[in-house]
């Protein structure tokens, strides 16, 4: 609970892309990831942003931050994890940004019009099957998660989220220990 007058900083992690898509899922699947295993502080969401609609747009401009992790096709080998903010993406960037990220860059273009525009992280991954109907992600890809993870607490470290106030929830074998 925050002191009368003093706002607190909003944090959206958000993961997009198509979960039937083999690791066109895996922004999805990370957020998923982080929702079992972790419990957060208040001021920080977890959204499943699916394929980026226009059902974000209240959430974006809502949030001071916002982290988005999803496939990125930027011509490296798959595997290749990304990261990059949103005011270094241009019109002549040469990365093909999933359908999903320009549907972000949408929104956000959106909540930039209506006055709100918050601090953007792209936190990506190069796929190595997104066209291969099945809600698996390849094994390339489903190894890399923790990778992922690593990297949205490397950006919530750097919004002075402390380490502390995230908790790591005990598995079933840890709890039946207990």
């Amino acid at each position: 609970m925050g002191l009368i007058g003093v706002r607190t900083k909003k944090i959206a992690i958000v993961g997009v892309g198509n979960i039937l898509l083999k690791d066109e899922g895996i922004g999805v699947r990370v957020v998923q990831q982080l929702e079992s295993s972790y419990s957060f502080p208040h001021e920080i969401a977890l959204i499943d942003g699916a394929t980026a609609g226009p059902h974000l747009l209240d959430i974006f401009s809502d949030c001071d931050d916002i982290i988005v992790v999803d496939a990125v096709q930027g011509g490296e080998k798959p595997g290749t994890i990304y990261k990059f903010r949103l005011d270094q993406i241009s019109s002549e960037t040469t990365m093909n940004l999933s359908i999903h990220q320009m549907g972000v860059l949408e929104i956000f273009s959106q909540a930039r019009l209506l006055g709100k525009e918050p601090h953007v992280t792209f936190i990506g991954i190069e796929p190595q099957d997104i066209t291969t109907w099945s809600r698996e992600l390849t094994p390339l890809i489903r190894e890399k998660i923790s990778a992922l993870i690593e990297l949205v607490f490397k950006e919530l470290d750097q919004m002075g989220v402390k380490r502390s106030a995230i908790v790591q929830k005990a598995t079933h074998e840890e709890a039946r220990s207990l």
